[in-house]
């Protein structure tokens, strides 16, 4: 690869830190390692594992036919077929965006001791205003940079010495002895935080706002199977911290701000104020993407301009897209509504609209006109496969979950 390339893969992996560790990620690892030990360990790696299959199809669908996955979805299958994703996708990530202004808001109150209400608005402005006067790069590599602070959690998880056999028995499924409801109700979150679907709609745009053609199949690959691997390594540092802190005194996690004493207590205050920062950037960076992502797939469905580096002016509809969410989405926030409620329930809910996320993969990563030469291997196809049922039983199962097991 040239030095150029190898540029990207390196801030590709840095972004994968941004993207992938947010408030969804570090609530459910945080909840179960609390309440479960070890014992979820493998609903990380699982849901690792099916987005790195997904983000590297993704890109090579940007890089191969210059074509964002959402654009493609409405292309081969028709608009009647896209508006059933577009409106699950709609509801679900507003959803998920309040929770992650929430998380902002919430490390603001860790850190100034003013509650998150107030940072409501404020925060949903300075979102708002990066969009409207920043570029695509300053957003992908400029805010996830700094997202780097969440290694915190790997170095609280190391100083706690939990001992890799123990981490190594999680990769293995085993049911635990009650709260069974909880323990999948937390599986299915897990893995719906890891997939998300605004992940592999951002990438792929991304790509295009990039220029991204046959040439960068190969970063593509590195950064998927790199950057998504080493997020996840921190989401499972987040859980075994959790173990070591909560499961090991038999104290479950109630409020956010708990998550916390993970760092607090293998480091100390500089611990606290480093995870109320993390907090900040992780979930600040991943509403950037969230408010990009939406304006991405109604501007893509409906066939209007967009770019976020154009000029608001020159992208009118794009634009008033991402405002409309970004405001909307601080509302439940500025209403008090607790955003780790908010936060699992946003989680297990985005596994109701994999299927319809998912199953395209199966049709355009296989069709030549995108793809060419680059069509999906039988190994690739089983994988997608194998996700469409993981997400079909995720779907079916998650509203009982809900009921039963997430309170």
């Amino acid at each position: 690869m040239k030095p150029k390339q190898i540029f990207e893969v390196a801030l590709g992996v840095v972004t994968s830190v941004g993207g992938f560790l947010e408030v969804g990620s570090i609530a459910t690892a945080a909840q179960a390692g609390a309440m479960f030990g070890f014992q979820l360990v493998w609903a990380v790696v699982l849901g690792t594992l099916c987005l790195i299959f997904l983000i590297e199809m993704s890109g090579r669908l940007a890089a191969i036919s210059h074509h964002p996955l959402p654009a493609a979805v409405r292309e081969r299958f028709g608009f009647h077929y896209f508006a059933m994703p577009l409106l699950a996708e709609t509801v679900i990530d507003l959803l998920v965006l309040a929770s992650e202004i929430g998380g902002v808001c919430l490390g603001l109150q860790l850190l100034t001791g003013v509650r998150f209400f107030y940072w409501a608005v404020p925060v949903a402005f300075i979102i708002w205003l990066l969009l409207w006067r920043g570029t695509f790069s300053i957003i992908e590599y400029g805010v996830s940079i700094l997202g780097l602070t969440t290694v915190v959690f790997i170095v609280a998880a190391a100083k706690a010495h939990p001992g890799f056999h123990n981490i190594g028995a999680g990769f293995l499924p085993t049911l635990p002895g009650d709260h069974k409801a909880q323990y999948w109700f937390l599986a299915v979150s897990i893995i719906g935080a890891t997939i998300s679907p605004y992940l592999v709609n951002f990438y792929s745009s991304g790509a295009v706002e990039d220029k991204w053609s046959e040439k960068d199949l190969v970063p593509n690959r590195l950064t998927a199977g790199i950057g998504m691997s080493f997020g996840g390594t921190i989401s499972i540092a987040v859980l075994v911290a959790a173990v070591m802190v909560f499961h090991s005194r038999a104290i479950s996690i109630d409020t956010y701000e708990q998550i916390a004493m993970e760092v607090t207590a293998p480091l100390g205050i500089w611990g606290y104020r480093i995870f109320g920062i993390a907090l900040i950037i992780a979930c600040f960076g991943a509403a950037l993407e969230l408010s990009l992502d939406i304006a991405y797939v109604y501007a893509q469905g409906f066939g209007w301009r967009w770019s976020e580096d154009l000029q608001p002016i020159e992208a009118s509809r794009f634009t008033l897209v991402y405002t409309i969410f970004i405001f909307a989405g601080c509302l439940p926030i500025m209403f008090g509504i607790d955003p780790l409620k908010l936060t699992l329930f946003s989680m297990a809910a985005t596994a109701l609209i994999l299927p319809l996320i998912v199953f395209p993969f199966l049709i355009i990563m296989n069709d030549k006109r995108y793809l060419r030469n680059h069509t999906n291997s039988v190994f690739a196809n089983a994988v997608v496969c194998f996700v469409i049922l993981l997400a079909a039983a995720m779907a079916i199962v998650a509203i009982p979950l809900e009921i039963l097991g997430g309170h």
